[in-house]
């Protein structure tokens, strides 16, 4: 498969329940479930993970800004808080993402950082699609139930 694109899998468990396959060889796929009352909230919905996305993508790109500028950086904590909001349809979407990304750096390495904080929002692949709003096709093809 070309670098410029991927394909994931998603396979439905039972109720709301669904196993994400990424693609990825060694890598396990990911449970995702709806809180209650769909699920049971048994794995992250996808609100969370898009807000996990976001702010993984931020803070790799940043961390990647601050290794090449040659800044050491200790632990990384990022929080990403969501704002969950009405449309005019009464429908819930995101609203909003506030990401707080704290990367552990010595006092005298942090005048150096000014460069990187003016940059690494802006090679974050997820945050700027996102941002922009990213053309999504869908089609629903059925199938055949699976023979008993």
């Amino acid at each position: 498969m070309a670098e410029d694109s991927f394909t994931i899998t998603l396979e439905r468990r039972e109720g709301f329940r669904f196993d994400v396959d990424f693609g990825v060889e060694g890598v396990p796929p990911l449970l995702m479930d709806e809180p209650e009352p769909l699920g049971d909230g048994s794995g992250p919905n996808a609100a969370r993970v898009l807000a996990a996305a976001v702010g993984n993508c931020l803070t790799a790109s940043a961390l990647y800004c601050l290794q090449r500028a040659r800044i050491e950086v200790g632990a990384i904590r990022t929080t990403v808080s969501a704002q969950l909001e009405r449309n005019e349809k009464g429908r819930l979407r995101v609203g909003g993402l506030d990401v707080r990304i704290e990367p552990e750096v010595a006092e005298e390495d942090r005048p150096r950082m000014k460069r990187c904080l003016e940059l690494f929002e802006d090679f974050c692949v997820v945050t700027a699609s996102v941002r922009r709003g990213v053309q999504v096709d869908v089609s629903v093809e059925p199938t055949a139930p699976a023979a008993a």
